[in-house]
C-alpha cells in the first residue's frame, strides 16, 4: 500500500463510525483536497502501519451510509464510487476518489474553505479566498481540451521523440515504459479523448498549434549593465520549441550565465561559475513549471552584472511564502512538474529549492532572494562568492565526511556567518519548531564539524576550531568567533586605553566582535565588579574598577 502523501489520506474506521467518528473532520480532508488537485482517501486504515486492523469487516451498508453523509456535509465536493477491498491479512477496507473542484470553490456545510497545502490543510479566509477563486483555471489548465486539434494531426516524429525520451529515463516505471506511444501520451495527459490538451500542444504541438494556445511559453533574455541600461536581448516568440528544447536553447544562448571566478589553490587555480548550471536549470523549470497559464506575460531572465533576475506570470500558489518555499510546496501545474521529473530534467517535488540551497552554501553564493507581487514571482539569485575560505573548507569537508543535504545547507550557513544563534539558524533554515534544528546540526556536533556555546537560546553555532586547524587551510581567524573569556580580556585592555566609553564605542573598535555579545560580556563584567559605570542610561559610560 502506498505511504501517505499530498493526494493519499489515511483514516481509521473509528474516525467514521463509533463514539469517537468525526465525520466533520473527514469533510475538511475531503474539501482541502477538492481545492487543490483531488485526492484519494483510504478508509480502515490505521496510519503508523498502513494496514487495516485485523477481523475488520465493511459492509455496503456502511460505505453508502458514509459517503452520503459526507455530501452533506460538504458543498461543491465530488465523490467517486467507494472501493471495499479486502488486504492480505483478511482485513477489509474501502477507499473513494476526491474529484478536484475544477470551477468552483470547495466549502464544509458551515462554510468552511480548507485547502492541502504538502499534508496539511489550512483554512482560507478573506483576500486568500479571491486568490483561490483565480488560481481555479490556473490549476486545471492544462488538461482543457482543444477540440480543434485531434492527436492524429501531430508530426509521427513528434510523439515517437517524447515517448522514446519518457522510456530511456531511469526515473520512469517499466509499466509505463512498456505501453505503446499513443498510451505513453495519455499517460501524461498530452492527449485526453482523442484531442490534445493544452499540456500536449505545448509537448507535442507545431509553430502553429502552440501559437492557438491562449497564453503559451514566450521568455525574453535580457543583459543590463550596472546602471541598468540595455545592453543584449534575445527573446523567444516564435512557438517553436517545446519546453524541453526552449530550456535547452536558452541555456545555450545566455553566454552571460557562464562566466566564472577564478582564484588560487595551490599551485593550481580554482573556477567557480557565477552561477551554477544546476541553480539556474532549477530556476528556469520552476519558471516555466509554475507560470500561471490563464494570464498573458512573458518569461523575463534579466542578467546584470551582480545578480540575475528571472520572472515568471502569476503569484506564489496560497499557502507558499519566501519565508517557507524551503520546505512546503503546492504544484500550479502538476502535470508538467511530472513530465520534468521524469525526463530528468528537475528534483523531485519539493527539492528545487533543497538544491539551489546546497549548492549556493557550498559555492559561499547568497541563497536567491523569492519577491510575489499580484501577478507575478522574481527570484534573484547573487553572483558574488560571499567568503573565499568557505569554499574551501566545505570542500574539505565533503572530502572527509558524508552529509546530507540539509546538513550542508546549514553548515554553509554557520561558515558564513563565522558563529550564529541558533534562534537565528532557525530562521535561515525557514524552521518553524526548535526541535527540527536537531537534524539540521546533530551529526554535525556529533562528528565534532561544529560546536556551540551556550544554552537555550542563547546557544551559538561555530565551525570546530580543532577542525580548521587540522584542515591546514590557513583560514584566517576572526574575532567573530572569540571565546567569552577571551573577550572579557580584551574589552579590558580596550577600556585601559580608553576609559569612559560606552559599548557602542567599544564595539567600533573591534566591530568583528557582534554587539550583543559585547554588551553580554560587559554586564557580566559588571555583576562581578570588573567594570563600573555611569548613572546614564542611554549613553552609559564603563571603565576599571
Amino acid at each position: 500500500m502506498e505511504t501517505e502523501r499530498t493526494l493519499i489520506e489515511y483514516k481509521s474506521l473509528r474516525k467514521v463510525i463509533g463514539a469517537k467518528a468525526n465525520l466533520k473532520e473527514l469533510a475538511e480532508t475531503c474539501v482541502c483536497l477538492a481545492n487543490a488537485q483531488g485526492g484519494m482517501l483510504y478508509i480502515g486504515v490505521e496510519d503508523e502501519d498502513k494496514l487495516p486492523p485485523e477481523g475488520q469487516k465493511i459492509s455496503q451498508k456502511m460505505v453508502n451510509d458514509i459517503l452520503s453523509r459526507l455530501r452533506s456535509l460538504t458543498d461543491s465536493v465530488g465523490l467517486g464510487d467507494a472501493i471495499i477491498e479486502t488486504h492480505e491479512n483478511g482485513s477489509q477496507y474501502f477507499h473513494f476518489k476526491i474529484l478536484p473542484s475544477s470551477r468552483t470553490i470547495a466549502t464544509t456545510s458551515s462554510g468552511k474553505i480548507l485547502l492541502r497545502i504538502q499534508d496539511k490543510c489550512y483554512p482560507i479566509t478573506g483576500e486568500e479566498v479571491t486568490r483561490l477563486s483565480a488560481e481555479k483555471n490556473a490549476f486545471q489548465w492544462e488538461l482543457v481540451e482543444l477540440k480543434a486539434f485531434k492527436i492524429n494531426q501531430i508530426p509521427p516524429k513528434n510523439i515517437t521523440a517524447f515517448a522514446n525520451e519518457i522510456r530511456s529515463s531511469e526515473r520512469v516505471k517499466d509499466s509505463v515504459k512498456q505501453k505503446d506511444d499513443f498510451e505513453i501520451i495519455e499517460h501524461y495527459n498530452l492527449a485526453i479523448n482523442g484531442c490534445l490538451t493544452n499540456l500536449g500542444a505545448l509537448w507535442l504541438g507545431t509553430e502553429a498549434i502552440r501559437s492557438r494556445i491562449s497564453y503559451p511559453i514566450t521568455v525574453q533574455y535580457i543583459v543590463r549593465d550596472k546602471y541598468g541600461e540595455k545592453i543584449r536581448k534575445e527573446n523567444w516568440h516564435d512557438y517553436d520549441l517545446n519546453p524541453k528544447d526552449l530550456i535547452m536553447e536558452i541555456e545555450e544562448q545566455a553566454t552571460e550565465l557562464k562566466y566564472f571566478y577564478e582564484f588560487p589553490q595551490g599551485l593550481f587555480r580554482k573556477r567557480i561559475r557565477q552561477y551554477s548550471p544546476e541553480v539556474i536549470r532549477e530556476l528556469l523549470i520552476n519558471a516555466i513549471a509554475h507560470k500561471k497559464y490563464t494570464i498573458s506575460g512573458d518569461i523575463f531572465i534579466e542578467v546584470y552584472p551582480d545578480r540575475v533576475e528571472i520572472t515568471n506570470p502569476g503569484n506564489l500558489p496560497i499557502g507558499i511564502s519566501s519565508s517557507n518555499i524551503l520546505h512546503r510546496t503546492h504544484r500550479r501545474n502538476p502535470h508538467m512538474i511530472r513530465i520534468f521529473h521524469d525526463m530528468g530534467l528537475m528534483e523531485g517535488e519539493g527539492s528545487g529549492y533543497d538544491l539551489i540551497y546546497e549548492i549556493d552554501s557550498k559555492d559561499s553564493k547568497p541563497f536567491p532572494i523569492v519577491n510575489s507581487g499580484f501577478d507575478y514571482t522574481k527570484v534573484t539569485q547573487g553572483s558574488e562568492i560571499l567568503d573565499e575560505e568557505v569554499v574551501f573548507l566545505l570542500e574539505y569537508i565533503s572530502q572527509h565526511y558524508q552529509l546530507s543535504q540539509k546538513q550542508f545547507i546549514a553548515l554553509g550557513v554557520i561558515a558564513r556567518k563565522k558563529k550564529i544563534l541558533g534562534t537565528e539558524l532557525i530562521k535561515q533554515l525557514q524552521l518553524s519548531e526548535d526541535e527540527r534544528l536537531r537534524s539540521y546540526v546533530g551529526k554535525l556536533e556529533d562528528d565534532q564539524i561544529i560546536v556551540s556555546r551556550g544554552v537555550r537560546k542563547g546557544k551559538q553555532y561555530l565551525i570546530n576550531p580543532e577542525l580548521l586547524k587540522s584542515s591546514r587551510l590557513n583560514i584566517k581567524p576572526s574575532l567573530k568567533t572569540i571565546e567569552p573569556h577571551r573577550l572579557i580580556a580584551l574589552i579590558e585592555d580596550d577600556l585601559k586605553t580608553y576609559p569612559e566609553s560606552t559599548i557602542r564605542e567599544i564595539q567600533k573598535r573591534i566591530p568583528d566582535v557582534d554587539f550583543k555579545d559585547i554588551q553580554k560580556a560587559i554586564y557580566k563584567m559588571v555583576k562581578s565588579g570588573v567594570l563600573l559605570h555611569s548613572p546614564d542610561k542611554t549613553y552609559r559610560k564603563y571603565w576599571l574598577a
